[in-house]
């Protein structure tokens, strides 16, 4: 039985004659950028996580850099995030001239842990009140902000977050490219700090049919700058206050998504409904001193864009599986403070053990919404009669 990791095209047969007619709108019309589609598309996004600002840009990491850049960040300034994470949440810090500084993530999850964060302010920090700042002591950079990520769909322990972040005047930027729609204590993902940030990449929960991504805000002042630098900082036409970027959403994007927009929460709760299916059928199964499944953690709904297991013999389960004509795929296999790129930095392998950790024990198994109850228990299945025949 093959079983893919994702598979859009199941998704597409259901919503495909709608997708076709909002395409055909756009081509009718003949306004491809910044138009009535992209508008629309910003005001329903704003609407569902409760802010006044949304701002369709070109991707998910032009969401990270723009945000960042709307809040100041630049050579001379550091920001803090977690080593483990897709690349461009570090990618924008390096390509803004600033410092990357990595705090770990938590034991129990894939968030940063706040007792690392605050550990790491009194250890390698000195704030200095007479001007507000908190100073990195090796580097000389200024801590401008956290870029703090939510990942595979799940909420990081924003409460402690945020407090830790006001206490010395930081900036809070969400990386919440893999979590729209997930909550914390009620309150929606990207909606929490000062800057939110999204990435429509088709394999999301509410992806597109290319690269697109949105920053979202209550701050209006900030709202409003992230609209000036996704268009050369041009207001009005061909006369530039700022240097911005070209960074726009598409229409035809736009318009996917549109469509696409109702269908998210039925989708996310697909989802965790078969995260709750294979949580028993691996009980059932006997595999839970094999594997360890995702929890859902306090104060916290998970939409399970992925659904990661940690497990012994990660990479020869992996083959197996393959065998079997089972997707999975391996999300990250080396934490950023490992690659090569990031050498300068200074860390070990040994600074981070909890990332380091995720990345070799780490298997993100099939979780789409139109997965089925025979392609589930063939995966449950196939793990078991692995370890069946491993000496562990």
């Amino acid at each position: 039985m093959r079983v893919p990791l994702l598979d859009l095209q199941a998704q597409y047969a259901t919503i495909k004659n709608e997708i076709r007619l909002a395409v055909d709108e756009v081509f009718e019309s003949q306004k491809f950028v910044l138009g009535e589609q992209v508008d629309g598309l910003e005001k329903e996004i704003a609407g569902m996580c409760g802010v006044p600002c949304a701002i369709g840009v070109a991707s998910g990491t032009d969401a990270l850099l723009l945000a960042l850049k709307a809040i100041g960040v630049g050579p001379g300034d550091a920001v803090v995030t977690v080593p483990f994470t897709f690349f461009a949440t570090a990618g924008v810090i390096a390509n803004l001239g600033a410092l990357p500084v990595f705090v770990d993530i938590e034991e129990s999850g894939f968030e940063m842990d706040p007792d690392r964060l605050s550990a790491f302010i009194e250890r390698e920090c000195e704030y200095r009140s007479a001007v507000g700042k908190l100073v990195h002591k090796s580097s000389g950079c200024t801590i401008k902000a956290l870029l703090q990520v939510h990942l595979y769909g799940q909420c990081a322990e924003m409460d402690s977050i945020l407090s830790i972040a006001g206490k010395y005047g930081l900036s809070v930027v969400e990386d919440a490219c893999q979590a729209i729609g997930a909550t914390y204590k009620d309150r929606p993902a990207g909606a929490m700090g000062d800057l939110g940030c999204f990435s429509f990449f088709p394999s999301k929960n509410l992806g597109g049919a290319g690269d697109g991504g949105m920053v979202i805000t209550s701050n209006e002042q900030l709202g409003d700058r992230v609209r000036l630098l996704r268009t050369h900082g041009m207001r009005p036409k061909y006369y530039h206050s700022i240097v911005g970027f070209n960074s726009r959403l598409d229409e035809l994007q736009a318009a996917v998504l549109r469509v696409k927009l109702p269908y998210l929460e039925q989708w996310s709760r697909a989802r965790r409904q078969n995260a709750d299916s294979y949580a028993k059928d691996f009980a059932a199964a006997d595999l839970l001193s094999h594997v360890k499944i995702p929890a859902v953690l306090p104060h916290r709904s998970h939409i399970f864009h992925q659904y990661v297991i940690r497990c012994r013999m990660r990479d020869e389960l992996q083959s197996h599986l393959k065998a079997q004509g089972i997707g999975t795929e391996i999300y990250y296999p080396a934490s950023l403070h490992e690659q090569e790129c990031f050498r300068y930095l200074g860390y070990t392998a040994a600074d981070f053990p909890c990332s380091a950790a995720a990345s070799r024990e780490t298997l993100a198994l099939p979780i789409y919404p139109e997965l089925t109850d025979e392609q589930r228990r063939h995966i449950v299945s196939s793990i078991a009669n692995f370890y069946r025949h491993q000496k562990i």
